[in-house]
């Protein structure tokens, strides 16, 4: 293992309200609307989308296995209906990219690992997409189960020492910063800092080998934004959202399943043909789609505050 290191206006201050770490998530509102690509969200169906039916009561999506299966290269999905967690192989042991809920690691992630004939013991790694619960609550389990060694952004080690299932003290075994690179087994990621929806918003970037033929895999970080946007937030996306569409990309993956559209993307596997993964023309969608919400709620905002001034 080797590691190394658009511009908005603000149109009015406002208090960020707090990122949850825990099992459940404040509803938003369901305004403001953004089209894009023909396409119209809200932040309500937005969130909706990320967490499916159920949520993650039990029997919901975010707990219920989706079939393991390979994406690209040494890639493969590893999580749950609408939770992602994805499996990166290589000769010198695995990568595991989103530990998930805590009750997930054994039903799902095991389980999954297994299923796609890898042994989950092999995992040397865990990384985080960002410092949310639903997101890296297993990371102690895994740890424990695997001996693997957590890696977190600096900006995201509050958050995640904040993660305690049942009291336990949160694993963090090595601390990076953007633009350091992880390498175990020939294959290297990049972390890439893009807050806005969390202090620790971490996307991270490869290279994947398929038919003789090397892909940029982006494993998106969330940048849903929150319900207000303060001043702070907001340079945060005016240097996320350029960086988002700054990375090369091929292959685009998201912390949410649906995100990426993995389930409409998963039932075309088995038509055969070119893999439906391999989607550039995709690559920008959910940032282009969350940068329109930014502005949307900033507009909102500036008309609330005109309201109440007069």
């Amino acid at each position: 293992m080797n590691i190394r290191s658009g511009q908005f206006i603000c149109l009015m201050a406002a208090s960020i309200a707090a990122a949850g770490i825990g099992q459940a998530q404040n509803v938003p509102p369901d305004h403001p609307s953004v089209t894009v690509n023909g396409k119209t969200y809200t932040p309500r169906s937005v969130l909706d989308r990320n967490q499916g039916k159920g949520t993650d009561t039990p029997g919901g999506d975010m707990v219920t296995q989706f079939p393991p299966h390979k994406i690209i290269g040494n890639v493969y999905y590893v999580g749950s209906k609408t939770l992602s967690s994805f499996l990166i192989v290589t000769p010198e042991g695995d990568i595991l990219i989103d530990s998930g809920y805590e009750r997930s690691v054994r039903s799902i992630v095991e389980k999954s690992v297994g299923e796609l004939g890898f042994k989950f013991s092999d995992i040397k790694m865990v990384l985080n997409n960002h410092d949310h619960g639903d997101h890296a609550e297993g990371d102690a389990l895994v740890k424990e189960l695997t001996a693997a060694k957590v890696i977190e952004i600096a900006e995201g080690v509050p958050g995640l020492k904040r993660i305690m299932p049942g009291g336990k003290e949160h694993p963090i075994d090595q601390v990076i910063h953007d633009g350091d690179t992880v390498t175990l087994g020939g294959t290297t990621l990049v972390a890439h800092l893009m807050q806005g929806h969390a202090a620790g918003g971490t996307t991270w970037t490869m290279k994947a080998t398929e038919g003789g033929k090397t892909y940029d895999v982006v494993f998106f970080t969330s940048i849903r934004p929150p319900g207000k946007i303060s001043p702070a937030t907001l340079t945060q996306y005016n240097h996320t959202f350029p960086l988002a569409r700054a990375l090369p990309c091929d292959v685009p993956l998201e912390d949410h399943a649906q995100a990426y559209g993995m389930q409409e993307k998963y039932a075309k596997i088995r038509k055969g043909g070119a893999n439906p993964f391999v989607d550039p023309m995709g690559c920008l969608l959910e940032t282009d789609m969350e940068d329109s919400m930014v502005h949307a709620i900033l507009q909102e905002q500036e008309q609330a505050s005109h309201q109440a001034s007069n």
